[in-house]
Formats: C-alpha cells, sequence, structure tokens
C-alpha cells in the first residue's frame, strides 16, 4: 500500500512499504537511525557519521554530507534517503529524487528536531521507539527549564570556526538550544553564521565565550585569545546535533549551568 509523507520541506515522499535499505546524508539522522534499531535496514552514511562508532567502522560511506557519491548512493538500491536542507546540497537531492524517494529535514529549533524524529519513525515503522525518544527528550528539557535560572540571563558568544571566526545568529538550531539554556545570544541579531573578529566580539560584551568540539575543534589553547572574558570549551554535539543526541543534551547542559555558577 502507498504511503505519502511530507518533508520538512513541504516535499511529498511515497513509500509503499517500510523502508528494508536506507542511506543516511546527516551524521544526527544517522546516530538517530541506530537508536531506533535500524541496524539491519541502514546501507549507506557519510563519512563525517561518527556514531554508532560501530557503523562508522562497518557500514558503506558515501562520502561526505557536501559531496556525496551520487553513483555510489544508487548501487546500494536504498529505498528511502535521509537528508537536510542545510547540510546537503540542493544539487544532490534533486539528482537523488530524480531516482530514489529523499525525505528532507529542515531544523531550526528543538519543536522542528522533535517533529522530525516523529516522521522518521512513522515512515521506518518504528514510532513506539521514536515516541519513547521524544519523551525522554521533553522531560528533559523540562528538568532544565524547572531549574532555578540566574535573574540576569548569561550572555555568551558561541563559535563554530576559527580563521576566520564565525558564529551563529537567531535563525539556526543552537541559537535555539542556547535559549533552551535560559541564556542569551550576542549575535541574535544577525542570522545563519556570522563571520566576526576578535574586536567586534569584545564590542558584544559577553559574559562567556562558547567555543565549541565542532565543526572546528577548538582547543585549550585558543581560550587565551578571549581574556580577560571567560572562554570554555564546550561539545558541540550537544548543541548541534538534533536526532537522539538530544536525549543527553540537556543533563550537559545542567552540569554545564553548574559549572559556570561555580566558577
Amino acid at each position: 500500500m502507498l504511503k505519502t509523507y511530507l518533508d520538512q520541506t513541504g516535499e511529498f515522499v511515497h513509500l509503499i512499504n517500510a523502508p528494508v535499505r536506507i542511506v543516511s546524508l546527516v551524521p544526527s539522522q544517522t546516530e538517530l537511525l541506530s537508536a531506533l534499531g535500524l541496524d539491519n535496514e541502514v546501507v549507506g552514511i557519510t563519512k563525517f557519521c561518527v556514531h554508532p562508532k560501530q557503523w562508522y567502522l562497518s557500514k558503506t560511506r558515501i562520502g561526505g554530507t557536501k559531496t556525496p557519491n551520487i553513483e555510489k548512493i544508487l548501487r546500494l538500491k536504498p529505498d528511502l534517503i535521509l537528508a537536510n536542507k542545510e547540510e546537503n546540497n540542493r544539487e544532490d537531492i534533486l539528482k537523488l529524487r530524480q531516482h530514489l524517494p529523499v525525505w528532507v529535514s529542515d531544523i531550526h529549533n528543538l519543536e522542528d528536531a522533535i517533529q522530525m524524529i516523529h516522521f522518521v519513525g512513522l515512515m521506518t515503522n518504528k514510532s513506539l521507539s521514536a515516541e519513547s525518544i521524544t519523551k525522554k527528550i521533553k522531560l528533559e528539557r523540562d528538568r532544565l527549564k524547572t531549574e532555578e535560572n540566574q535573574d540576569k540571563p548569561l550572555r555568551v558568544c558561541y563559535l563554530i570556526w576559527k580563521k576566520p571566526y564565525m558564529s551563529i545568529g537567531s535563525d539556526t538550531f543552537i541559537h535555539d538550544m542556547i535559549a533552551q539554556l535560559g541564556w542569551q545570544n550576542v549575535f541574535e541579531h544577525k542570522l545563519r553564521y556570522p563571520i566576526t573578529d576578535l574586536e567586534e566580539i569584545i564590542s558584544l560584551h559577553p559574559d562567556r565565550i562558547l567555543l565549541s568540539s565542532e565543526p572546528y575543534p577548538f582547543k585549550e589553547i585558543d581560550i587565551a585569545a578571549f581574556k580577560p572574558i571567560h572562554g570554555l570549551l564546550v561539545d558541540g554535539e550537544c548543541f548541534s546535533w538534533y536526532g537522539s543526541r538530544l536525549t543527553h543534551s540537556f543533563s550537559y547542559f545542567r552540569n554545564l549551568k553548574a559549572l559556570i555558577c561555580s566558577a
């Protein structure tokens, strides 16, 4: 029986049955597929899909998120491809759609992520597992929100890149994660991933500089550049991965808040 699903970009995806051969072009969605118990179904992942480690070592890698090998994907004969509007190129998605069903996520905030998990569970006949994941995410989020917040929101500058420095604007998933913490993003007046420099960062008077572990792997030595502003290395996966990783993110955020409060 043909079933039709609407993806998060407004495109319809038609599936005859629950997919038995899946290719994922998005690391955080690959991790979600593992959490849903789809070990046998997933046949292809990107070279950046490092979680779970066993999949990274054993699954067929089809290139990068921006540089997928289209021919290699077609040879795998998937009956569903999972992609993302931001992480994958539109041209690649259009090429793949000429041959195969491609469901594309478009994640700007936590609610988008929860909706994505719901639909992936629905398409793969794993709705109960998906519901368990989203329930845990919501419980962890609510637990974070019920804890006592600071009287004044912490103003933070979150950096994702060096040479040049790049931060995050108000239309990004990371911005929403910062808001979930009850903090203020000093680049909320900008969109996407603004390029900046040390002078501009200092002029915005952040209370903390958050140096992400990805996509640029900031190290302890990078903190010194921002003195006297306090810098802190943070787990980029907890801030930017929007799949099942979110079941761990909010406990990490609680620990992060406690660490800053005790400093």
